[in-house]
């Protein structure tokens, strides 16, 4: 019954980390070149493309939801605590996710242009 137990943790264990690296092989790269991009998307169909730009919504999404929780805290700081280190360093990372923000964009408006550009199905892209 151990050996059951043991084989049965492995196996989910082992689908848990193909989960992730199949997940992350298709998904969305804010910090490759735009030139890249821009050479990649072309070479794509747009199955391939379409495919790229849903996992760049699914990120947008995500860093949207950040952006929100940052401006909620931020909204939150007292007027006398504005200027403290609590409120530079919520200020400050909230540049940075709306820097990482406008990358995810930028990248997924490549995808999207390129697939409209093969008259691909754009259906479920939009905001």
């Amino acid at each position: 019954m151990a050996y059951f137990k043991s084989s049965v943790l492995v196996c989910l264990a082992a689908l848990g980390g193909l989960l992730l690296v199949g997940c992350n092989g298709g998904g969305a790269d804010e910090s490759k070149p735009i030139g890249e991009v821009q050479a990649e998307a072309q070479q794509m169909d747009a199955g391939a493309l379409r495919g790229k730009a849903m996992a760049y919504k699914k990120a947008i999404k995500a860093k949207i939801a950040e952006v929100e929780a940052l401006q909620d805290k931020i909204k939150a700081i007292p007027l006398t605590e504005a200027l403290g280190d609590k409120a530079k360093a919520l200020k400050k990372e909230f540049d940075s996710v709306s820097q990482s923000l406008k990358a995810l964009t930028e990248r997924f408006e490549v995808y999207v242009d390129q697939l409209e550009e093969l008259k691909g199905d754009l259906s479920g892209l939009e905001f």
